[in-house]
């Protein structure tokens, strides 16, 4: 028992030891955490500790109870999903943010990081080639971000309706794809619109949005009295990574008098390189964008940059000052109009230290490898005849499938890809997500992890093959 104070000095020397140790040996670990469901509460008491306790403790049980129960995001073999890539940099950047532990609601609160996260979110345009002139900010996740930009729609499609609600108006109507990540439905489901009111259309044979679909959608709901709110076209979709053609719906919103939002969460990061520039070609036209830098940009999750041509929708939107929150800033920025979210943490730092280590060459190097990497995985799928691509590769995943040698319809297809991911994720020396596209299951493999090197994506390949000789024969 300790109920000395606790030294500064001595905690930040176990909690950096800790880190550094960790990062060096994280191959060791299986990627993928091995326990069932309720095992780490089962071995964690039920009732808080009555007497503080040692750090030493803290890290002991650190070791022996939470990192069994991880699966490992940093694991370089940790290739589904989209991945987080996190860097040395920007975990440094966290814990300074913790130590000075401010909450930027007002510029008064802490004006640097208001002003920080400005100047970041503009070098963060600048880096991917978008208008300099745009407001942006950071928020925690691209969901946010999406529900935001549609909240600001709604305000300026029906002025007045934060106040007397959607009770008794129109219907609004919002249309993606239907490879659209699935925080566009939520976004309608938090502000009222409802998730039936999401009207996801159909895409080409490279998976993006058909705009002669879009078309015939809005037409047919304005006679039917709905009242079209905003498109949200996708530049990397969370299955495929395809690119909706932005400029003609942008033609399109324009002449139909919708709000035009972007999701680049993923892909986004990738025009860093000035030849991934063509993702984001007519993007300069939309009402709203949002890019992740902690999806592939080297920042710890969580860091999302929204960006808008119409900072005062949002200020119309969300903007609520109550007498406890007057300053007399003048002409100071209060980020807190601009979103529901009062609390702001100083998750700008950590975008400064990544733009401050690498550099925009040095991030772009690391498109450049990962987009390679996923290629030549590609190249491997292509070349066998056991395994097929299910998508384009533009960027840095791809989506394959086994050939199984008994064939079969798709639903025995998809069992034979399953049971083969599954054996590959068992064995934790590499991880692979999956994913349905165009009706066929999908081995979905992502590069994305800042140390990911050539050997990974070879062993994740040999997984594969090993998995699927091993169920041919079974």
């Amino acid at each position: 028992m300790s109920q000395e104070p606790i030294s500064w000095s001595h905690l930040l020397a176990l909690a950096s030891q800790w880190v550094e140790r960790y990062r060096y040996r994280v191959e060791s670990f299986p990627v993928l955490a091995r326990v069932a469901p309720g095992w780490l509460q089962s071995q964690l008491p039920a009732a808080p500790p009555q007497h503080g306790e040692p750090p030493e403790a803290w890290f002991a049980d650190l070791e022996q109870l939470i990192l069994p129960a991880v699966t490992h995001w940093n694991h370089p073999g940790f290739l589904g999903y989209f991945g987080i890539t996190g860097s040395a940099p920007g975990a440094a950047a966290e814990l300074v943010s913790a130590a000075l532990n401010v909450n930027g609601m007002l510029w008064k609160t802490c004006p640097a990081l208001t002003e920080l996260e400005q100047v970041v979110v503009s070098w963060y345009a600048q880096a991917l080639g978008l208008p300099t002139s745009w407001f942006g900010m950071i928020t925690d996740t691209a969901s946010t971000s999406t529900l935001l930009a549609l909240g600001a729609a709604r305000e300026r499609t029906l002025p007045g309706c934060r106040e007397r609600g959607l009770q008794g108006g129109p219907r609004l109507r919002v249309y993606c794809s239907q490879e659209a990540h699935s925080s566009v439905d939520k976004a309608a489901m938090v502000l009222g619109i409802g998730r039936d009111n999401v009207v996801r259309l159909a895409t080409d044979a490279s998976f993006r949005l058909r705009v002669d679909a879009l078309e015939e959608a809005i037409v047919e709901d304005r006679r039917r009295g709905f009242l079209p709110l905003a498109v949200v076209a996708t530049v990397g979709t969370t299955s495929s990574t395809s690119v909706d053609p932005v400029p003609e719906l942008a033609d399109l919103c324009q002449a139909q008098g919708l709000w035009l939002h972007v999701d680049a969460a993923y892909a986004g990061s990738a025009a860093v390189a000035p030849e991934f520039r063509w993702a984001l070609a007519g993007c300069e036209r939309a009402d709203s964008l949002v890019s992740n830098p902690h999806k592939w940009l080297l920042t710890p999750v969580d860091c999302s940059c929204l960006f808008t041509a119409h900072p005062e929708a949002f200020r119309a939107a969300y903007s609520l000052v109550p007498s406890y929150l007057t300053t007399d800033g003048g002409a100071a920025v209060d980020l807190m109009d601009y979103t529901f979210q009062l609390g702001r943490r100083f998750r700008a730092l950590k975008l400064w230290f990544v733009f401050r280590a690498f550099g925009t060459s040095g991030l772009a190097q690391v498109i450049r490898r990962h987009v390679e990497l996923a290629r030549q995985f590609a190249r491997w799928v292509e070349e066998s005849e056991d395994f097929e691509l299910l998508a384009p590769v533009p960027f840095s995943v791809v989506n394959f499938r086994w050939r199984h040698p008994r064939g079969g319809d798709e639903a025995a297809r998809a069992e034979a890809n399953r049971q083969l991911l599954q054996r590959v994720n068992a064995g934790g020396r590499v991880f692979l997500s999956h994913t349905t596209l165009a009706g066929r299951f999908a081995l979905h493999l992502a590069v994305g992890n800042s140390e990911t090197q050539g050997t990974h994506v070879r062993l994740a390949w040999e997984e594969v093959r090993a998995a699927a000789q091993a169920l041919a024969v079974s």
